[in-house]
């Protein structure tokens, strides 16, 4: 399931194989149909397809880090978002549900200490996977949402 994730994780058929994952999870701890997986996922340390793809994304731009320039290169002000990455302007929709776009987006909502570890590759996906599996994300937009709260 996580294979090329970053490439077909937004793609209009994830739902269903979340709809899937879900429904193995609730065979494999033989609960009902209409339980929550949330703590089934937790309890299993099984990360999520959303988180999945969050986890694949991040850890893409970690490895990656020569082709991303910080806020701080494009302006010299003390900002609060001055070492975040910066994100292009793009009009397309293809441009922004690409890998490249996304992978920037999820990458400045993780919380500051995981950001802050992304110089040690190790280190930090033990964090991200630790991080992800506390939340059992179920949609993007869920955990651009928990950032904000």
């Amino acid at each position: 399931m996580s294979y090329g994730i970053m490439f077909w994780g937004n793609s209009p058929h994830s739902p269903v194989i979340f709809k899937m994952q879900r429904r193995v999870i609730r065979v494999l701890m033989g609960s009902g149909y209409r339980d929550s997986c949330r703590g089934l996922f937790k309890e299993l340390k099984i990360l999520t397809l959303t988180s999945q793809y969050i986890f694949s994304l991040s850890l893409f731009v970690v490895l990656n880090k020569g082709y991303f320039a910080s806020n701080s290169v494009f302006h010299n002000f003390n900002t609060r978002h001055k070492n975040n990455l910066h994100l292009p302007q793009v009009s397309l929709t293809m441009h922004q549900k690409g890998v490249f776009f996304t992978g920037i987006k999820v990458f400045n909502a993780l919380p500051r200490p995981i950001k802050d570890i992304s110089n040690n590759p190790k280190k930090f996906k033990v964090a991200l996977k630790r991080y992800l599996l506390a939340h059992s994300f179920y949609t993007v937009d869920e955990f651009f949402s928990k950032q904000t709260t």
